[in-house]
């Protein structure tokens, strides 16, 4: 018989998590090996316990699951991401799939849409739940518009750029990144130069029209 998918999951809200882990445990063909409340858990779970794929939600503290995404593509490009996240706007499947993640689905989708997901993407094939795949993924797989200043960014960057949009200093998001603030300094100095902006109050513009945050105020917690 096969060896069993391993699975890391990975969301903030503990009943979430409780619950996927009760839905895939009862597939055999599934094995949970861990869970994560952030972005930063993932990297170090992922370090230590090899799974093969991470089951994760985008908006996490900390570390973001793009973040973390692009961060396992670079270090252990082995291990397969899934989205399962609620946000359905074409900016962030865009981000999505430029962080290197190989699937995307609605939290919103049926078991059998996730069980079809996770076994198509340990695979190494994608998955889009139709949804998702509705608003035209396959023009993202074939890269940014060529017009895009946002595609140039990578996905750090636009975290980074997000945090300094809702009013967070370089002390903070260093913290909540867990990364030193001269990291954080050259992450800001690059969006900089790439998007030819030079100041905060450009950036935010930027972010909002580009869709990255809200009008609302940012939470700080």
């Amino acid at each position: 018989m096969n060896k069993p998918i391993r699975i890391l999951i990975a969301d903030d809200h503990p009943v979430v998590r409780q619950g996927l882990m009760a839905c895939l445990e009862r597939n055999a063909g599934f094995s949970v090996v861990g869970e994560a409340w952030d972005g930063v858990e993932v990297v170090k779970l992922c370090r230590e316990r090899k799974p093969d794929l991470v089951l994760m939600d985008i908006s996490m503290p900390r570390m973001s699951g793009l973040a973390a995404a692009e961060t396992l593509r670079r270090e252990l490009p082995q291990i397969k991401v899934l989205i399962l996240s609620m946000h359905t706007t074409r900016e962030y499947v865009a981000r999505v799939i430029q962080c290197g993640a190989a699937g995307y689905v609605l939290k919103e989708s049926p078991q059998e849409i996730l069980v079809l997901a996770i076994e198509s993407v340990s695979r190494g094939e994608h998955y889009f739940s139709p949804e998702i795949a509705e608003i035209g993924v396959s023009q993202f797989i074939r890269g940014p518009a060529p017009h895009s200043t946002g595609g140039r960014l990578t996905c750090r960057e636009r975290e980074v750029l997000i945090q300094i949009a809702e009013g967070f200093s370089n002390k903070e998001i260093a913290s909540r990144f867990g990364v030193g603030v001269r990291t954080v300094e050259t992450h800001r100095e690059r969006i900089m130069r790439k998007l030819d902006i030079h100041n905060i109050a450009g950036l935010t513009k930027y972010a909002l029209a580009q869709g990255f945050v809200g009008l609302e105020p940012a939470l700080k917690s």
